[in-house]
């Protein structure tokens, strides 16, 4: 005879606990939500009898509705949830977010925008967002906007009426590629991570040139200033190879630089140190070597730049400094105390071991 199971153990509510202590439900609620409304052994019964049958206390969620406030930020960026752990770059901006968010005691909720629904976003329980380097035209940027709470952008397009913050990527990819041209190099290609999200039913640019103008902001400024330098030194945009890659990893910047072994150029271009790093590798494995034969030049300036053979030219950022700003502005407009206002963070040339003078051609 199959043994028969216990039946389930009916909900505790907030009531039972009231009735068992013949009290009003309002007593029991302030003994969570409202303390100082209670005496302190009152408080101590009320929590004892709940633990005894078993009440796990008021929902978290309908608190929050009834009060209004959340206590958590939610900070939306382009990437699925792992990224935000594995890049390096990334990781340090959500640790200047969350040192200024935890002197106010909030919490942080991550939500990864590489999906096609925008319910994730509509009903996050936060009580302001950080949008963190999103297409313009992603529908979960107009989702996150359209919540009206107080929203901070985070390399993003400056919006009227939105506090920003950015970093001067066109600035600092200028000064990478004319650092390269400074040492005479004159056949350049540029490593990219993705430019575009792949669309239903549109068909992309008809050239990564043109999609660079289309792309995320920040590497949509980057290209702007690698083209600046590029054109300005005479040296027409359309003759500078761009191979475009998924990710922003090492696998992808090795498999990116080895589409360019067939001629290679002088020097490569890379939207990330990540791509850099995984490109001089998968150089020093064909055989070149770095910088004699071939220049490499990153951007972001990760700690793994400073320790790699040789060590990687890059241009450095600030990026927990960025992110500890955006939070700070977001707890202003929490406050009502916020001036909407964009702050562009400057950029520095880092000069390592990875670039150098272009090689001679041969006689």
């Amino acid at each position: 005879m199959p043994k028969q199971q216990p039946a389930a153990r009916a909900r505790v509510r907030i009531s039972d606990v009231a009735a068992a202590l013949g009290v009003a439900v309002s007593t029991v609620s302030n003994a969570y939500n409202r303390p100082d409304q209670l005496s302190a052994e009152l408080r101590e019964r009320v929590l004892a009898t709940a633990a005894q049958l078993g009440y796990p206390g008021p929902s978290a969620v309908a608190r929050s509705l009834r009060q209004q406030r959340a206590d958590a930020v939610g900070v939306i960026f382009a990437e699925r949830l792992s990224y935000a752990f594995d890049d390096p770059a990334s990781a340090q901006v959500l640790a200047g977010i969350a040192s200024a968010l935890e002197e106010a005691r909030l919490g942080l909720l991550l939500v990864p925008g590489r999906s096609d629904s925008t319910t994730t976003v509509e009903r996050a329980l936060v009580d302001g967002f950080i949008v963190y380097s999103i297409l313009e035209t992603d529908p979960i940027v107009t989702a996150a906007l359209a919540r009206r709470i107080p929203t901070v952008l985070l390399d993003q397009p400056p919006r009227a009426g939105v506090p920003s913050i950015t970093i001067d990527d066109a600035d600092g990819a200028r000064q990478a590629a004319e650092h390269l041209l400074r040492h005479g190099h004159r056949r350049l290609a540029i490593i990219t991570d993705r430019l575009t999200e792949p669309t239903a039913g549109e068909p992309p640019p008809l050239s990564l040139h043109q999609q660079a103008e289309q792309t995320f902001f920040v590497t949509q400024m980057r290209f702007r200033g690698y083209r600046a330098a590029i054109e300005q030194a005479g040296i027409a945009w359309p003759d500078v190879q761009i191979v475009e890659r998924d990710d922003n990893s090492e696998a992808d910047g090795a498999s990116a630089m080895r589409a360019l072994l067939g001629d290679p150029p002088t020097a490569v271009l890379c939207l990330t140190d990540r791509l850099a790093l995984g490109a001089m590798r998968a150089a020093q494995q064909a055989g070149l070597h770095v910088p004699r034969d071939i220049s490499i030049v990153g951007f972001d300036d990760i700690p793994e730049t400073a320790t790699c053979t040789p060590p990687l030219t890059t241009i450095r950022q600030a990026h927990r400094e960025k992110g500890r700003l955006a939070g700070q502005a977001l707890l202003a407009l929490l406050r009502h105390q916020g001036q909407v206002a964009h702050t562009n963070l400057p950029v520095q040339l880092v000069e390592r071991g990875s670039s150098g003078p272009a090689p001679r051609s041969p006689a």
